[in-house]
């Protein structure tokens, strides 16, 4: 998309996206979805010298916040569409989150998959009644596998995070954080949010600008893979190396989203990242502190923060701990160093 384009859509809003859809969204996911805690530990708030609130979307149905924007996708389609059924691609937790929708509202769903996908999350998938099939990164493009299905089908493609809807669910994850918030009688003076495609960050961003404005926005990618920092640094959509490496793959994807690049723009959104060994010593921290368990891609966040990558002495930060889908030799390895 070229770079005035961006600007431009920067200063409008994406067309079916805004804080009006998120609190629509909110409305039709009411009794579907979990409204996950927002935690806080005193020796974490030591630790870095703040008042930490962790979103606890590792709690969410499916065990990240993916199924709120795919549940809110899948109820605004029309009833033929709902019965001819969903697809999705996804590397991590975005196909949980639309097999668990699709089992919710009684459809069909097919997910795609790269074969080197984390074996729990695959297997969740399948136990959520969805169709999964397999693709080799190196060798096939997972959204023409993809479309070739719903060509062949006739089914509804959900995209992982470019679509406005699932933005507005994500952005729900935003509403509540600024809801409890409140209710502990505090006011965030800083957000950091997990960012691969950018749905989740667009959405939550909206939801807590327009609830409290000034706050310091922060996006936090792998660290080689910072595809969205570099999309917000030059006014393009750019790409991470392909097939992604390390242990973050639930905030790996290819390439950044053009709506949810637009509205992180229009938000002065800073890019932070996180290594793999900071990611990891996060997930033993939120063991140890919170008593959550937090996959290498939803500890992001809290390893930016923990690792000094922004100045939080003093302040009120909120983060979403994004998804606990991870798998247990990974897991030993963090709880071991």
């Amino acid at each position: 998309m070229p770079e005035s384009h961006l600007h431009a859509a920067a200063d409008a809003a994406v067309p079916g996206f805004g804080i009006d859809a998120i609190h629509e969204a909110a409305r039709r996911l009411t009794g579907h979805v979990v409204r996950t805690p927002l935690l806080n530990s005193p020796m974490l708030d030591d630790l870095v010298g703040a008042r930490v609130l962790v979103k606890a979307e590792c709690l969410q149905l499916t065990g990240s916040f993916k199924v709120r924007g795919a549940l809110n996708a899948l109820l605004a389609l029309d009833e033929d569409a709902r019965r001819a059924g969903i697809v999705a691609y996804s590397a991590g937790n975005h196909g949980q989150g639309v097999a668990a929708a699709a089992r919710l509202a009684g459809c069909p769903a097919v997910i795609v998959r790269p074969s080197t996908a984390p074996r729990i999350k695959v297997d969740n998938c399948r136990w959520w009644g969805a169709e999964t099939v397999l693709y080799d990164a190196r060798t096939e493009d997972r959204e023409e596998v993809a479309r070739k299905i719903v060509e062949e089908r006739g089914m509804t493609l959900i995209p992982p995070f470019d679509d406005p809807r699932v933005m507005a669910g994500q952005g729900t994850v935003g509403l509540e954080i600024a809801e409890q918030a409140r209710e502990l009688g505090l006011t965030p003076d800083t957000v950091l949010v997990n960012c691969s495609g950018g749905g989740l960050a667009a959405g939550v961003f909206t939801a807590l600008n327009d609830a409290l404005p000034g706050l310091a926005n922060h996006i936090v990618e792998p660290a080689g893979f910072d595809k969205m920092a570099r999309s917000l640094a030059t006014g393009r959509v750019c790409a991470n190396p392909h097939p992604p490496g390390g242990l973050m793959d639930a905030i790996s994807g290819p390439a950044a989203g053009a709506r949810p690049l637009a509205v992180l723009r229009h938000h002065d959104v800073t890019g932070l990242t996180a290594t793999d060994e900071e990611a990891l010593a996060a997930m033993a921290t939120a063991h140890r502190l919170l008593k959550i368990v937090v996959e290498p891609g939803g500890a992001a966040s809290l390893a930016a923060l923990l690792s000094g990558k922004v100045d939080a002495r003093g302040k009120v930060v909120a983060l979403v701990a994004s998804g606990g889908n991870v798998d247990p030799a990974v897991y030993r390895g963090a709880l071991a160093d």
